[in-house]
């Protein structure tokens, strides 16, 4: 057994809550803006004393509505302005604030309200309200939905107009540091999601020490960060929170199709974002060059990033020669991209999946670090992170400041500290499951180095035991593999099998562009599959997740699949999580396939 601790860098409020944050920047900083809010086309900006005025007049609304304190309010919507507004007026009500995915069904839906007694949702679109409408009549605790584009917020404010400040500033201060801030529902990879229980105190803890230990990333008045995130996740509201903390600004995008051109305008200082971003940002670079004719370039200047971010963690440095390359390449190549990423951004952070070591060092490379992550919604988002100053690529870094990992005898990573939840509401057997002996048991599978760095390899639940008695971690090879281009996702299979095999599904984006540089532009994407220059490129990819795995653990066949796997399907999750028994009994003819002959 190994653990690591690092001391807290910030202190949470005994007698305090998140509405504090709101009420502290509008004295202390009330000219400097907080939000950076999309208006008919154009960034404008909203102070932290307008913030705090917009948050009062909802919160007000609410309360004339009869929300009381301690109540649920489930809130809908994409990730935009509003969704911050309403979740500090929630709290400012004295309410909890329940988040329900944008995608949901209505069976979602209604077990996610239904379970969590909400007594209000806000939703943003007519499909949405149309989706609470259909379940409605099973939600006999549901007085009010209000819509966001439907003229919901102007009905807030009208039904508040009576209302005091002093009346809000009252039940702002309700709700203490161990008081329920928010229901978060797992996103439900087996079985029903369950709602983990995140507390003022889990927020403070998380964001305070987030903040404190990358203070030189949220510089009040220079720094600003660019939210896409959907605010369900967890890792989404750690971007909506620790930005508001510092306060520095924050800036939202519903739709990631736009995030490009939104990121050229908004010009973030820092991006939080998933590995996928990051992957198609270097893969749709690479494509753009080989287009252009300059796929040669591109590489060796990859290649050159790469080795010079290596070389960087060494103990003489970039050679005199490898700088000089680094160099001419930062102009020809690294400045554009970085123009990709706003231009104005050093640092990104990244959660929610592995990132890879090669991908991590390519972004150092070009002068925009990746610092990497990881965490769950029970430890209210990252448990771990790359410290600005230390960052160890291939590592999820160091303990949040202020809390404990341990490596159990097994494996497991086992979490202690003042950021994880309180519970899974409804559900004390699931509750002192996870957080026996006083530890949160995470089910992931890591290791500790003697700087207290945490890698994770895989998940308890998802090890695959070959036929041969082989134990086989799945993210490792899963992660190589989906890093190329042409692969959508990836899923490793071979539990009680001779050997590992895995099921691909193509990005439809990357695979237009090959099939017209190719000459198949007419083919479809069931001719593909059995093509043979599609699978030797795919094979390309295999060979590569396999070169970081052991001779037993590399997949030796693989299928394509004809089609994607999508939330819609119900092959992942709204977090874009694999539900990995699903998609093993849709495909079983798909797998016993791998298995003939």
């Amino acid at each position: 057994m190994r653990e690591f601790s690092l001391p807290a860098l910030y202190e949470v409020p005994a007698d305090g809550n998140l509405t504090d944050i709101v009420h502290r920047n509008a004295v202390q900083h009330p000219d400097v803006a907080v939000i950076g809010r999309k208006v008919n086309g154009t960034w404008q900006d909203v102070t932290a004393r307008d913030f705090l005025t917009e948050v009062r007049a909802a919160a007000k609304g609410l309360i004339a509505s009869g929300v009381q304190p301690g109540d649920r309010v489930g809130l809908m919507s994409r990730t935009r302005y509003e969704w911050t507004l309403l979740d500090f007026a929630i709290w400012s009500a004295g309410a909890v604030t329940v988040p329900v995915y944008e995608t949901s069904s209505p069976e979602q839906i209604q077990w996610i309200l239904g379970d969590s007694g909400a007594v209000g949702c806000l939703v943003e679109l007519d499909a949405h309200a149309e989706a609470v409408a259909s379940v409605r009549d099973r939600l006999p605790a549901l007085a009010n939905v209000w819509q966001i584009e439907g003229g919901g917020l102007d009905e807030l404010r009208a039904a508040g107009a009576d209302v005091s400040d002093e009346t809000v500033d009252e039940r702002s201060a309700v709700a203490k540091a161990d008081d329920p801030a928010t229901i978060v529902y797992t996103s439900g990879t087996t079985g029903r999601p369950k709602g983990c229980v995140l507390t003022h105190r889990s927020f403070f803890a998380e964001c305070g020490n987030i903040v404190e230990r990358l203070r030189p990333l949220f510089r009040t008045g220079e720094c600003s960060v660019l939210l896409f995130l959907p605010l369900a996740h967890v890792f989404g509201r750690l971007v909506q929170i620790a930005p508001m903390m510092a306060p520095i600004k924050l800036g939202h995008v519903p739709d990631i199709k736009n995030l490009t051109d939104e990121l050229a305008a908004y010009r973030p200082t820092l991006i939080l974002g998933v590995p996928r971003v990051f992957e198609k940002v270097y893969n749709s670079a690479r494509a753009k060059a080989q287009a252009d004719g300059k796929g040669k370039i591109f590489d060796k200047a990859a290649d050159t990033a790469i080795a010079y971010s290596r070389a960087l963690d060494s103990a003489g440095g970039p050679s005199l020669g490898l700088k000089l390359k680094h160099k001419a390449f930062d102009k020809l190549v690294y400045s554009k991209l970085r123009a990709v990423l706003g231009g104005r951004g050093e640092y990104a952070i990244s959660g929610g999946a592995p990132l890879g070591e090669r991908l991590g060092h390519f972004f150092r490379g070009i002068g925009f670090t990746v610092l990497e992550g990881y965490g769950l919604t029970e430890s209210c988002a990252a448990t771990a992170f790359n410290p600005w100053d230390r960052q160890k690529i291939g590592t999820v870094g160091q303990p949040l400041p202020g809390s404990v990992i341990r490596i159990a005898d097994d494996g497991e990573v086992l979490l202690h500290g003042e950021h994880l939840f309180a519970g899974y509401w409804n559900n004390e057997a699931a509750t002192a499951e996870a957080l026996a002996d006083g530890w949160f048991h995470t089910g992931d599978i890591g290791t500790l180095d003697e700087d207290g760095y945490l890698a994770i390899t895989g998940r308890k639940k998802e090890i695959i035991v070959t036929a041969g008695g082989k134990n086989v971690a799945p993210a490792v090879i899963e992660d190589r593999i989906r890093a190329h281009a042409l692969v959508a996702e990836c899923m490793v299979v071979g539990d009680g099998r001779p050997f590992v095999g895995a099921l691909v599904t193509l990005d439809e984006e990357f695979l237009g562009r090959w099939a017209s540089e190719n000459g198949k532009s007419s083919a479809s994407v069931a001719d593909l599959r059995e093509d043979p220059e599609l699978l030797a490129t795919i094979q390309g990819a295999v060979d590569d997740g396999n070169a970081a795995v052991s001779k037993a653990e590399s997949v030796r066949k693989f299928r394509i699949l004809g089609s994607q796997f999508t939330e819609e399907s119900g092959h992942l999750t709204p977090s874009l999580k694999l539900k990995r028994n699903v998609v093993a009994k849709d495909f079983a003819d798909e797998i016993e396939a791998i298995y003939r002959g």
